[in-house]
């Protein structure tokens, strides 16, 4: 199958591209920095230098590989966390969420790419009795997350799969170990979206380690997703 990979070069995109080549899968990586390309290179992507504001040239990047599916694990996150720099961080990934997802639907629209995967998080959540499962509403604050997901899974002509994300951790991440309701490790993220590749169907599920937090039973059930996945170094 030949994947047209936003957000390659990320801490789970890194982690997929590796997965989806050992796979079989045919890689195209996007990255905004040509000095990240030979990386990808390096691990089997063919790369896409693109920036996912740029509406125009996302069409023709998509257009030129002609992918049988796009996978969204863009975010505009820091390597690390600084009190003082992190509201501006979390406000520039929320619209990366609004804009760089409705961009990628278009290109997706456009090129006629039926099935799109996409990286939310499951810690949006409105307050409620846990294990919060699917079905449980988001938090009407997280206008970014709301909107990614209405563009993957409410767009007619798009068969839509949604990845609620937990808490992630594991080298590259912000924390080396486990920390929070729902933790999720980096390697197991990226295998649920190698699974939803060819198991999953339209529609949103939760994937985090067993804490109690959220409830993953229908990532198991459907995609075979284990949190205790991890990728031999």
């Amino acid at each position: 199958m030949k994947v047209f990979l936003a957000g390659a070069t990320g801490v789970v995109g890194r982690r997929l591209t590796v997965l989806l080549r050992q796979a079989g899968h045919e890689v195209a990586g996007t990255t905004r920095s040509e000095a990240k390309a030979a990386a990808l290179q390096a691990i089997g992507a063919v790369p896409v230098l693109v920036d996912a504001y740029d509406a125009d040239k996302l069409k023709l990047a998509v257009y030129a590989v002609q992918p049988d599916v796009i996978i969204h694990q863009l975010t505009d996150l820091p390597q690390a966390i600084d009190p003082k720099t992190l509201p501006a961080a979390l406000e520039a990934n929320a619209r990366l969420r609004v804009t760089g997802t409705r961009n990628l639907i278009d290109a997706a629209l456009t090129n006629r790419v039926k099935r799109v995967i996409a990286q939310s998080i499951a810690f949006a959540y409105a307050p409620g009795d846990p294990p919060l499962t699917e079905d449980h509403p988001i938090d009407p604050a997280q206008t970014g997350v709301i909107a990614l997901e209405r563009a993957v899974t409410q767009t007619p002509g798009i068969d839509g799969i949604v990845l609620r994300y937990g808490r992630f951790y594991g080298p590259g991440t912000w924390t080396e170990t486990a920390s929070g309701a729902g933790p999720l490790h980096v390697d197991a993220a990226a295998q649920a979206a190698l699974l939803a590749l060819t198991r999953g169907k339209p529609g949103i599920y939760n994937l985090a380690e067993d804490d109690g937090a959220v409830s993953s039973e229908k990532a198991k059930r459907e995609l075979g997703f284990d949190p205790s996945f991890r990728i031999e170094a």
